[in-house]
C-alpha cells in the first residue's frame, strides 16, 4: 500500500514525506477519496495531552484505518473525517441494522456529524429559523452526547448537561472560572457545575444556541467534551495524588492523557473527534491506579491497570482486571485477567486499544444491557479472551510483551483519606483535600475555588471519585492564611476539615435533572449526613453513597452504606392506608482499595426517604455494623 502511496507521490513531484505528518495522511485521504470540505473552531487541535512523536508508533493501526477507508462514501462531507462506521467490520454493521434504535440511529446519520452539526442548528436557533423543538429527535437524544451533550428533556426541556473529558481528573482556575462563566446565563437552580465519580466536570444548563461558545472555549483552553458520553470511551480515571505521593508507584498523568487522545483525538488530522472509537456498542470506563490505595476504583471499570512490580526483574507495570461495571441490569465486580504488562506509555496504549477493538467489533449490537466487555470477556471465557488480546498486541508490532499476572504486594497498607492536610513528598509542599458537597458546585464556589487555586496551588486544582478536590503544592506557610478563607469558613459548604460521615458523601444527579432517577439525591444527602454528624460519633470515615435509580451511578454496591432508590410505602392516617412515598433500599458493606468488594444484595428495601423514617435505619446500621455512639 505504502509502495503505491509513494509512487504517486513521485509522479506529483514530492519524493519524501513523514508518515506522522497530518498533511501526509491528509494528503493521501485526499489522494484516495477526493477533496473534503467543511471547517470549524470545533477541531481546533487542542494541546492537552502528551501528542509527540510516539503517536507515530502508538496510533499508526488508526492512522492505516483511515487511510484505507474504501470510497468517498466512508468519509463524511460535513466533517472531513471517515464516519465511525466506516472502521467496523462488514459483519458487525450487519448485526448494528439489525440492532437495538441506538444503532440503528447510528447508522442512519452517524455519530461524528455531531461534530458538527451542533454548529448548524446553533446558528440557525440564533437567527431564528428554526427551534431547539425542530432539532431531530435522534439528533436530540442521541447523536448530540457525541459531542458531550446531554439533553435533559424531561427536567428541564431544550436544555443540555454538557460532559467534559478531564484525563486525570486535573484542571486549573482558568477552567473552573470558565465553567462557571458557561451556566451563569441560567440562573443559580439550572446553572450549575458538578463533579462525578470519574473525576470529571459536568456543566448544567446548556442550550443548543451556546454550546459552539462552550466547545470552543473549552479547546481554546485545552479541554474538550467531544466524545464523552453515549457509546463513547468515558473520562480516563487515574490517581488524584500523581506526582505528589510519596507512596507513589506509577505516576498516572501521562498515561491517562495517553488513553485520551487515543479515543478522542484524530491522529490524521490532528484534531478532536475520533472516529475510529465514535462507534462504539456501549459506554467504556478505563481506570489507571497509582498506588496501592486504588484511588481510582478499578474494580469498577472495564480496564483497571492495578499497579504491581515485575516479580522476577522488579520492573513496575499494571495487572489488569477487567469487565467491572453498574447497571439497571446487572452490577459486575471486574476479574482478573491473567495479564501484567510494563507501566510504559507504549505498552498501556497498545493493550487498550487492543481491548478496544474487540469490544468495537464484537460486542452485541441487539441488547444494550448485554454491550458491557463483561459479556463478551465471558462469552470468549478468561483464558480464550487473554488470547485474543494477546494475539490483537502482536498484530500491531509495537514491541510490546504481555505477561502473567504478577503476585500483587501482600505487606500491610493502610487506604489513605484524601480529605484534609497533608504533606507531599517535595519538601516544605502540602496537598490540601477540600470537601465539595456531593459534588455540587455554584457559580460562586466555582470562582472561590478558583480564587484560592490561583493564591495557593499555583491555579492546579484536582478532582476526585468521591467528588471532591485537592489543592496541590500548597507552601507551608502559607497554610495558615489558605485555613483562614472566607470559602472555608462560616456558612460556606466547603470544608477542609469535614466530620468521618459529611466528608465521605457521594451522589448521582438525582431527580433534579435526571429523569431516570425515582428520588432527588443530592439535596436528601447533603441534608442527611449533616444530621448524623450531630447525632453520632464514629471512628473511621464511613462512606454514604446516594443513587437515584438502579442504573447505581452513585455506587451504592461500593459504599459502606448505600441508599438507592426504589419502591416504598407508608402509612397515611388520613386515608386509614398503605400509600406509596418516595423510598429506598440500603446496600451495606461495599468495600474499596485492595480489598474491594461490592455488596450485591439489599440489606434492607421499602424504607421511606422521609428523614423521619430513614435516620433512625442509618443510625440502627451505623451502630450495628460501624460501631458508631449515639451522642449526648
Amino acid at each position: 500500500f505504502f509502495l503505491n502511496i509513494s509512487l504517486i507521490f513521485k509522479e506529483l513531484g514530492i519524493f519524501t514525506f513523514d508518515f506522522n505528518m497530518p498533511s501526509f495522511a491528509t494528503a493521501v485521504r485526499m489522494l484516495l477519496l477526493g477533496s473534503l470540505s467543511t471547517s470549524t473552531l470545533a477541531f481546533t487541535s487542542p494541546t492537552f495531552g502528551m501528542v509527540s512523536e510516539n503517536r507515530v508508533v502508538t496510533d499508526l493501526s488508526v492512522l492505516m484505518s483511515s487511510v484505507l477507508a474504501e470510497d468517498a462514501e466512508a468519509v463524511s462531507a460535513r466533517t472531513g473525517k471517515p464516519t465511525g462506521t466506516s472502521f467496523l467490520p462488514e459483519e458487525t454493521v450487519e448485526r448494528a441494522k439489525a440492532g437495538n434504535p441506538t444503532e440503528k440511529a447510528k447508522l442512519k446519520k452517524d455519530p461524528t456529524s455531531a461534530f458538527v452539526d451542533i454548529y448548524e442548528y446553533a446558528r440557525k436557533i440564533r437567527e431564528g429559523e428554526m427551534t431547539w423543538e425542530e432539532v431531530e429527535k435522534a439528533d436530540l437524544d442521541t447523536r448530540f452526547k457525541f459531542v458531550g451533550m446531554l439533553h435533559r428533556n424531561k427536567r428541564t426541556p431544550g436544555q443540555f448537561m454538557m460532559r467534559m473529558k478531564v484525563p486525570n481528573g486535573i484542571v486549573n482556575s482558568d477552567q473552573m472560572r470558565f465553567y462557571a462563566d458557561c451556566v451563569e446565563p441560567y440562573g443559580e437552580k439550572n446553572g450549575v457545575v458538578d463533579i462525578t465519580t470519574r473525576q470529571n466536570i459536568q456543566l448544567r444548563g446548556i442550550k443548543i444556541e451556546d454550546a459552539p461558545t462552550v466547545i470552543d472555549g473549552l479547546h481554546a483552553r485545552n479541554q474538550t467534551s467531544i466524545q464523552s458520553a453515549l457509546d463513547s470511551v468515558r473520562n480516563m480515571v487515574g490517581n488524584p495524588l500523581a506526582g505528589i505521593d510519596d507512596q507513589e508507584m506509577v505516576d498516572t498523568r501521562e498515561l491517562c492523557n495517553a488513553l485520551n487522545d487515543l479515543v478522542s483525538l484524530d491522529p490524521v488530522t490532528n484534531t478532536r473527534g475520533n472516529p475510529a472509537w465514535a462507534n462504539l456498542p456501549r459506554k467504556f470506563n478505563i481506570a489507571v491506579s497509582g498506588s496501592r490505595d486504588d484511588f481510582s476504583h478499578t474494580h469498577i471499570n472495564d480496564i483497571g491497570l492495578q499497579p504491581c512490580p515485575h516479580a522476577e526483574t522488579g520492573e513496575m507495570g499494571f495487572n489488569v482486571v477487567l469487565g467491572g461495571y453498574m447497571s439497571i441490569k446487572r452490577v459486575a465486580e471486574a476479574i482478573e485477567s491473567d495479564m501484567w504488562i510494563p507501566a510504559d506509555r507504549n505498552s498501556v496504549v497498545t493493550l487498550s486499544e487492543a481491548i478496544l477493538r474487540l469490544f468495537r467489533d464484537e460486542s452485541d449490537r441487539k441488547d444494550r444491557q448485554k454491550a458491557r466487555l463483561m459479556w463478551l470477556v465471558e462469552k470468549y471465557g478468561v483464558v480464550e479472551f487473554r488470547k485474543a488480546i494477546v494475539s490483537e498486541v502482536e498484530k500491531y508490532d509495537r514491541g510490546v510483551k504481555v505477561d502473567k499476572a504478577q503476585p500483587a504486594p501482600t505487606e500491610k497498607y493502610e487506604r489513605r483519606d484524601l480529605l484534609g492536610i497533608h504533606e507531599q513528598p517535595q519538601k516544605g509542599k502540602y496537598r490540601v483535600g477540600v470537601l465539595v458537597p456531593v459534588g455540587r458546585l455554584s457559580q460562586t464556589e466555582c470562582r472561590q475555588l478558583a480564587d484560592v487555586a490561583d493564591k495557593y496551588s499555583g491555579g492546579e486544582i484536582r478532582l476526585t471519585v468521591e467528588q471532591n478536590v485537592i489543592l496541590s503544592n500548597v507552601d507551608e506557610a502559607a497554610l495558615e492564611d489558605l485555613k483562614k478563607e472566607d470559602c472555608f469558613n462560616g456558612e460556606s459548604r466547603l470544608k477542609l476539615n469535614p466530620g468521618k460521615i459529611e466528608g465521605n458523601v457521594v451522589s448521582c444527579t438525582g431527580a433534579e435533572f435526571c429523569s431516570l432517577a425515582i428520588i432527588e439525591t443530592k439535596h436528601n444527602a447533603e441534608s442527611l449526613v449533616q444530621k448524623l454528624e450531630k447525632l453520632v460519633t464514629v471512628n473511621r470515615p464511613i462512606r454514604i453513597h446516594f443513587t437515584g435509580c438502579p442504573n447505581s451511578c452513585g455506587q451504592v454496591q461500593a459504599a459502606d452504606i448505600g441508599i438507592m432508590g426504589g419502591p416504598a410505602k407508608k402509612f397515611d392516617p388520613e386515608s386509614g392506608k398503605n400509600k406509596a412515598v418516595p423510598g429506598c433500599k440500603i446496600f451495606v458493606g461495599g468495600r474499596i482499595g485492595e480489598d474491594a468488594h461490592l455488596a450485591m444484595d439489599p440489606y434492607k428495601t421499602g424504607i421511606p426517604l422521609a428523614e423521619e423514617d430513614l435516620i433512625p435505619e442509618l443510625l440502627e446500621i451505623l451502630q450495628n455494623e460501624f460501631g458508631a455512639v449515639l451522642k449526648e
